[in-house]
Order: C-alpha cells, then sequence, then structure tokens
C-alpha cells in the first residue's frame, strides 16, 4: 500500500509552488514536486475565491476522493498540492477524477 501524508505546514507549501511543476484545468490546479523522504505527501487548499465554507468544504472533499481513487495509482516519493478552483465545488467528482489523472500522468507521477 502506497502510504499517503498530509502537507500541512505553509513552508512547504512554498516549496512545491515555487520550485514544483504545475497544470491547470477548469476545476484544478496541480502542483507537483519530487521529494527526498520517500513517500507521497498531498496537501489541498482552497481560497475565499472558491466560495463560502460549504463550497470551500465540498470543494475539498471532491478531491479527497478524486485522489482517493488513484492514491494506488501514484509513484512514491513526490509533493502534491492540489487547488480547487470555483467550479471544484459545483462538479462531480467524476470531472474533478477525470483533470487529475490528465494532470498526474502529464507530470509523471502515475505508473
Amino acid at each position: 500500500m502506497n502510504k499517503t501524508t498530509i502537507i500541512n505546514k505553509n513552508r512547504d507549501f512554498k516549496r512545491v509552488y515555487v520550485r514544483g511543476k504545475s497544470l491547470v484545468s477548469p476545476c484544478l490546479v496541480t502542483y507537483v514536486m519530487k521529494n527526498r523522504c520517500g513517500e507521497t505527501r498531498v496537501g489541498i487548499t482552497t481560497s475565499k475565491k472558491t466560495g463560502n465554507a460549504v463550497h470551500r468544504n465540498r470543494a475539498r472533499r471532491v478531491i479527497r476522493a478524486a485522489f482517493g481513487v488513484l492514491r494506488e495509482k501514484t509513484e512514491k516519493g513526490f509533493d502534491m498540492v492540489f487547488v480547487a478552483r470555483a467550479k471544484t465545488g459545483f462538479v462531480k467528482m467524476q470531472v474533478v477524477l477525470k483533470d487529475m489523472e490528465f494532470q498526474l500522468k502529464k507530470l509523471g507521477v502515475l505508473k
């Protein structure tokens, strides 16, 4: 099983934003960077532009569910940050999953 930990330190988010590669879609922005710890680390951010608290929480749940489907297919040793966009809280999980899978393939994280 591929172990996944949560990124929750601001310096870790900033490091991925500055040094990592990114791809953008209408529902999701993905930042990926190779790390040295050998485990997958994931962070999810939603800004107030996404909507009120209900929409931000739904966006986080949708992103978490989509990544849960792809967790086993991802390579170990990457930091990933997913940024919700304004549409994320209003679309179904399958739409986010399709975007996430395309982005992670293009960034070389999926096996």
